[in-house]
């Protein structure tokens, strides 16, 4: 599993994880790269499910007052609780038990059903309904699989890698058990970030690895059956760690450039509305790409005149855009959505 090309790309990942890791620290409140990625995050993961919405969907649900745009965007919406509640746990916790990971996948189905039961599951072509996979079929089985697994994501002198060749690894191990009856691949694409959070490598769950998959979508179910069958490691690790290398590359470009419009958003308002400005404010306006008055109220914890007021001058100056859907008035922050909806532009 640690080959000489392995190690090379090893070390590219890693240099590109701990590069990002400082970035996410230059961000000033957490919930901004956690409101905003993770939807992304969650966007792209259940994309790959063919479960699709657009950012406009995603970004104009109220998951607080139970509203959304689409069932689509609530299946998205449900992945980012998952994901968020994996990340609290573990940093409450530390360990990435069966437990929790059960916990994550009732979280993103929406059901308690548990490791499976019955027998019968098969993995098939969705073109032509071909058998191609069958996992373990009893219960008991993959109960003593998933404590296995377990032990591999908790005990690190368990097996002797490094940590994002277990990720690798374990990633393939938990698709190939296939402990659920749905949701198997959004929660094994949650594990692995988590995973990386756990070992410190990541303080916060903000990797894109889903975005490299949809590009790479043929090459990761090729390299899932190819290793079935032919236990060889290195190609399905390497894909991997491309991955890592690549969204981590992708992400410090995303986060850099949504830290300089926060600064020109903020020296705005601090010259032009120096009574208005505050840095709630400015985290306010950046964790919702369309904001709406009762966000503003909540956040600033100021009544919904004041927030109305606070609105309107920066539809005024240019900051947002007012935006009516259906009874609903959205304050929509243009340019950090087009950020998030169109990336950064590879240098």
């Amino acid at each position: 599993m640690e080959s000489e090309a392995v190690l090379r790309k090893l070390a590219e990942a890693h240099r590109w994880l701990a590069e990002l890791k400082g970035v996410i620290s230059s961000i000033p409140n957490d919930g901004i790269l956690l409101d905003t990625l993770s939807l992304q995050e969650a966007k792209d993961s259940s994309a790959i499910e063919n479960i699709i919405t657009t950012h406009d969907e995603v970004y104009r649900s109220d998951v607080l007052a139970g509203q959304f745009t689409s069932a689509a965007a609530k299946e998205v919406h449900r992945y980012a609780a998952a994901l968020k509640h994996g990340f609290q746990r573990i940093q409450r916790q530390g360990g990435l038990g069966l437990r929790l990971i059960i916990e994550v996948q009732a979280i993103v189905e929406e059901s308690d059903a548990g490791l499976r039961k019955l027998p019968g599951t098969k993995l098939k072509n969705d073109q032509t309904g071909e058998v191609v996979f069958v996992p373990p079929q009893h219960h008991a089985e993959i109960t003593a699989l998933m404590r296995n697994l377990e032990q591999f994501l908790n005990e690190d002198g368990f097996v002797q890698a490094d940590p994002l060749v277990k990720m690798a690894v374990a990633h393939h191990q938990f698709e190939s058990i296939h402990p659920f009856y749905d949701g198997n691949g959004r929660t094994g694409r949650i594990i692995n970030v988590l995973y990386l959070v756990r070992c410190g490598l990541l303080d916060l769950p903000v990797l894109f690895l889903s975005r490299y998959i949809i590009r790479n979508k043929a090459d990761y179910y090729r390299l899932l059956r190819q290793l079935r069958t032919t236990g060889d490691w290195e190609p399905w690790v390497l894909y991997m760690l491309e991955g890592v290398a690549t969204t981590a590359r992708e992400s410090i470009g995303l986060i850099k450039s949504m830290k300089q419009l926060m600064q020109l958003t903020k020296h705005r308002i601090r010259s032009e509305q120096p009574r208005m400005y505050s840095q709630d404010l400015i985290n306010s306006l950046f964790r919702h790409p369309y904001t709406k008055i009762a966000f503003i109220e909540r956040d600033l914890h100021v009544s919904r005149l004041t927030a109305t007021k606070y609105l309107n001058k920066l539809v005024a100056m240019g900051i947002l855009a007012k935006v009516k859907v259906g009874r609903t008035n959205f304050y929509l922050n243009e340019p950090l959505f087009a950020l998030l909806r169109d990336g950064v532009k590879p240098q």
